[in-house]
């Protein structure tokens, strides 16, 4: 067998470990996989450790026959591509150099587009799958889950809807079944050469639909509020941490000159502003989404139009704004510590606001209950079961 044929290398990793997000190829250490935030080795006989040799022979396999991948990583130092192994999945894979080497980091990426019940989505965001204008944002850090709720809330539509939809990624990560809506997903690179020509392009394809990636720039953001002012829905990601650093990462990207017509157009097409972030689970059985939900109202649109001070508080207006599915994450880390799903030090240390969240936890937090007996997950390997696992051979059938 070719040790430097990837495929083999990445059945057998995730046969060992089938819930892994992420594997990482790095020099002087053994692959290793990131499950519920964790790293993890996963030893296998001929990369353990990895030799820079073997590290640069699997990015030259992974670039291959890619041009515009291959032109970058020559440029940057960097490239971002997507691969399908037969019969075991799809990845979303970055090769980039550091010390003078070459590392590579692959996303895990699930056959099947989620379902909002796998995810554990509140249930008021079905109600995005019904609206017909304007700018949905999912924000969070890397890793936190954003590209799959903006499937599930993508896929749901397209079984709802007969729209035309147009995704922009790099690179192209789900890949949606067929339903009412016919979805045409371009990839960075092969299908187009920047998002924000490729968002101009698309106004003139005729879609009801366009979900961006990612609004990089200014020019992004100017195509993205167009569109949404002409009728569009428009999707995208950004990586800020809550609704309020959304806001102000939107604005702060223009000149100050242009800043209370950017409020205004934003807050006149902004239909939700979704945050979310992985929390660790206190019977270690995986992490649990808390969402953030802002959404437009007359009260949060004159948050944004008018800033902090004229708008009032929007940590306030999140609160009061519950009865139209509005909620904050400190709200959503209360109930999670309530129900004995996150231990009291892990929700202080996820919150917005630690010291006014471990103020409420003793006013009002109530006694947290018993945590749910755990139960065993036959994709969930135990850190001293990992330390156990036998040394992989690629010599090993498939």
């Amino acid at each position: 067998m070719n040790p430097y044929d990837i495929a083999p290398i990445l059945r057998r990793i995730l046969k060992a470990m089938p819930r892994a997000s992420d594997i990482i190829f790095s020099p002087g250490y053994p692959p290793k996989v990131i499950l519920d935030g964790t790293l993890h080795p996963i030893p296998i006989r001929e990369l353990s450790p990895m030799t820079i040799y073997q590290t640069e022979m699997l990015a030259l396999s992974l670039l291959f026959g890619k041009t515009k991948a291959m032109e970058a990583f020559a440029e940057t130092g960097s490239a971002d591509l997507s691969m399908t192994v037969e019969k075991t999945g799809r990845f979303r894979v970055n090769v980039f150099r550091q010390r003078g080497s070459i590392a590579i980091v692959m996303r895990v990426i699930p056959t099947i587009v989620p379902s909002f019940e796998s995810l554990g989505l509140p249930n008021h965001v079905r109600e995005i799958v019904h609206l017909k204008n304007g700018i949905v944002l999912v924000t969070g850090p890397t890793g936190c889950g954003k590209s799959s709720t903006m499937a599930a809330i993508l896929s749901l539509m397209s079984q709802e809807y007969a729209y035309h939809v147009i995704t922009i990624e790099d690179p192209i990560e789900f890949l949606f079944s067929r339903g009412k809506s016919i979805i045409h997903q371009r990839e960075m690179g092969g299908d187009m050469f920047s998002f924000s020509s490729a968002l101009r392009t698309a106004l003139r394809q005729a879609p009801q639909v366009i979900m961006v990636g990612e609004m990089r720039d200014v020019e992004s953001m100017n195509i993205a509020l167009e569109a949404a002012e002409t009728g569009h829905l428009i999707f995208s990601t950004l990586h800020t941490i809550d609704a309020a650093k959304t806001i102000e990462r939107i604005i702060g990207v223009y000149p100050k000159e242009q800043e209370e017509l950017i409020r205004t157009r934003f807050s006149q097409t902004f239909r939700y502003i979704m945050s979310q972030r992985l929390i660790p689970r206190i019977d270690q059985e995986g992490r649990i989404l808390a969402m953030e939900i802002l959404r437009a109202n007359e009260r949060t649109k004159t948050y944004i139009q008018k800033g902090a001070g004229a708008g009032g508080n929007l940590q306030e207006a999140m609160v009061d704004g519950a009865m139209d599915g509005m909620q904050t994450f400190d709200g959503e880390l209360i109930r999670l510590y309530q129900q004995g799903i996150v231990s009291k030090q892990i929700a202080l240390q996820y919150a917005t606001n630690p010291n006014n969240l471990n103020l409420k936890m003793g006013e009002f937090g109530g006694e947290q209950r018993k945590p749910v007996k755990k139960t065993t997950d036959p994709n969930l390997m135990s850190e001293s079961a990992i330390r156990e696992m036998p040394i992989i051979s690629l010599d090993t059938k498939d």
